[in-house]
């Protein structure tokens, strides 16, 4: 019986991939620890396992006198003697079902973590199996669980929340998610939940990089790379921005991301269970990626302090609210897209302000390619809207005033032009 048993162990080291070495010392530690009790050793035993036929034989430890330190009050040396009780086989069994479950769920996890360990950022699909009031846990694949978190963080400030306010998980569903953390299962303090280990593997649905690897999957640009998602401003649930650029000139890359009739950025708003995601275009220049980042909404102006990071955005008056947002959301997500602390003025509560501004002082508006604002600055302090004709300064009507002097352009540094 006792050689079935070892073939059996070796059979099961081979299929969970543990080392036989390792599984026939454990197996000799935990025997040594029992049979010293069932024996009754006063200074314990020592228990070797046959790796031929599996016979196990177990020796008493003998302390030799000579060998006692007085510093540690205890014995270093020792000798044996053999007590291999006859029923050995019957106790090293019934410990060896225990201590080879415990060591084969060991190795399992130690193989998740080490494979999963390297994958923090990767998108998973994953299935729902099992919803719970503070988290959800989501089958991978065979035999490799992960964990959603949505803990209460007033009540248990130590936990994370990783779902948005609107989704509620149902039984056999299939979601996608992002892996943002890795639990080592050799940390003495990993937690425990009913007394089972949590899952090491913890994903999130309201990670900014989620919406990142959803694009890479609808659009092969991204994917390709010829596309870059620069920038991602999330308020999960609600509304997303996302900010892209383009490596070809030739290549709009909003235009890709939104896909044809926006089917491409459909299937990521279905994903995302209806939270509203708005593309717009990057640039390196601050004041035009400031004005694109606050789209919908169109920007008559933008002032750019670079030092301090800040950046005042002059609107229409009729788009002061869309370019705020609701409770302030659009410009909120903006300032975060940007990275720039953003101030929004309508243009008549604006005028005074503009006419204080220096020459100097970069300025900037989101122009059409080619082309310059006119110049001609009303009574009021507002500057034409229109667009100034090719070669000109001014746009066709106030071009024509300009050449019979109704009105002045003036280079002194009080002016808005």
């Amino acid at each position: 019986m006792a050689h079935e048993m070892m073939e059996a162990l070796m059979a099961l080291c081979e299929e969970k991939h543990i080392d036989q070495l390792y599984l026939i010392e454990r197996l000799e530690q935990s025997l040594a620890k029992s049979y010293a009790e069932v024996l009754h050793l006063d200074y314990g035993a020592r228990v070797t396992i046959d790796r031929m036929n599996g016979k196990v034989y177990v020796y008493e430890l003998i302390p030799k006198e000579e060998s006692f330190d007085e510093e540690t009050g205890e014995y270093t040396e020792f000798d044996e003697r053999d007590v291999t009780p006859k029923d050995t086989s019957r106790i090293a069994a019934q410990h060896a079902k225990a201590e080879i479950k415990a060591i084969v769920n060991n190795s399992a996890r130690q193989q998740i973590y080490e494979e999963f360990s390297h994958r923090i950022g990767d998108i998973i699909t994953g299935t729902v199996l099992q919803s719970a009031p503070e988290f959800t846990i989501v089958k991978i694949r065979e035999g490799v669980e992960a964990e959603l978190p949505y803990y209460n963080l007033q009540r248990h400030p130590e936990e994370r929340n990783e779902r948005p306010s609107n989704e509620r998980y149902s039984h056999n569903q299939r979601i996608k998610a992002i892996i943002v953390d890795v639990r080592n299962p050799n940390d003495a303090q990993a937690p425990v939940r009913d007394g089972r280990r949590r899952p090491a593997i913890i994903i999130s649905r309201t990670h900014p990089d989620l919406i990142k690897r959803l694009f890479e999957l609808e659009v092969p640009e991204v994917y390709d790379g010829v596309v870059e998602v620069r920038s991602v401003a999330r308020e999960p649930g609600v509304r997303s921005k996302v900010a892209v650029s383009s490596y070809d000139d030739r290549l709009d890359p909003v235009g890709a991301c939104v896909g044809p009739k926006g089917s491409r950025v459909r299937t990521v708003v279905s994903e995302l269970r209806g939270e509203r995601v708005d593309v717009v275009l990057w640039s390196d220049d601050p004041a035009r990626c400031v004005a694109n980042a606050l789209s919908p909404a169109k920007v008559t102006r933008v002032l750019v302090d670079h030092e301090n990071n800040y950046a005042t955005v002059i609107v229409p008056d009729d788009q002061l609210s869309l370019a705020i947002g609701k409770e302030g959301q659009n410009a909120r997500l903006a300032a975060r897209l940007t990275g720039m602390h953003i101030d929004i003025k309508n243009e008549s509560l604006a005028a005074d302000i503009m006419r204080s501004i220096p020459r100097e002082v970069e300025q900037a508006a989101p122009e059409e390619e080619g082309g310059h604002r006119c110049e001609y600055v009303g009574p009021t302090g507002i500057q034409c809207r229109n667009m100034a004709r090719p070669g000109s300064r001014f746009c066709g009507i106030h071009e024509k005033l300009a050449e019979y002097g109704e009105f002045d352009v003036t280079d002194d540094p009080d002016s808005l032009i």
